[in-house]
């Protein structure tokens, strides 16, 4: 499936949407740029997908400033395995860490490690 907003900012579309193959362009999987950009891999200011990169990512893998995913990397990072400035999850990395097992200068969680140990 493909959907792009016929509404622009520069050449980047504000929607773009591409889940799936498509068979014309030769494309295994969907890939999404836009200002919202939601697919299979999406980049965008907020991006949705499989592979998400943007300010606001959300995806199994998700990288951005604000991460939301299964692997969330990024200055405030939600997901199962979270690594960045601020990181939520079971495996959370970070300045600021919390979650099952927490690591970084200031963790807090079930097991805490203290890296780098001073």
């Amino acid at each position: 499936m493909r959907y792009q907003s016929k509404a622009m900012i520069g050449d980047i579309p504000v929607l773009c949407v591409a889940v799936g193959p498509d068979i014309q362009s030769q494309q295994v999987r969907g890939r999404a740029v836009g200002v919202i950009a939601v697919g299979d891999v999406a980049v965008g200011i907020i991006a949705v997908g499989a592979l998400a990169a943007g300010v606001i990512a959300i995806g199994g893998l998700a990288f951005g400033v604000i991460s939301v995913g299964g692997v969330a990397l990024g200055l405030i990072a939600l997901g199962g395995l979270a690594i960045g400035g601020v990181a939520v999850g079971g495996l959370a990395v970070g300045i600021r860490s919390l979650g099952g097992l927490a690591i970084g200068p200031h963790p807090t969680g079930g097991m805490r490690i203290y890296w780098p140990s001073s």
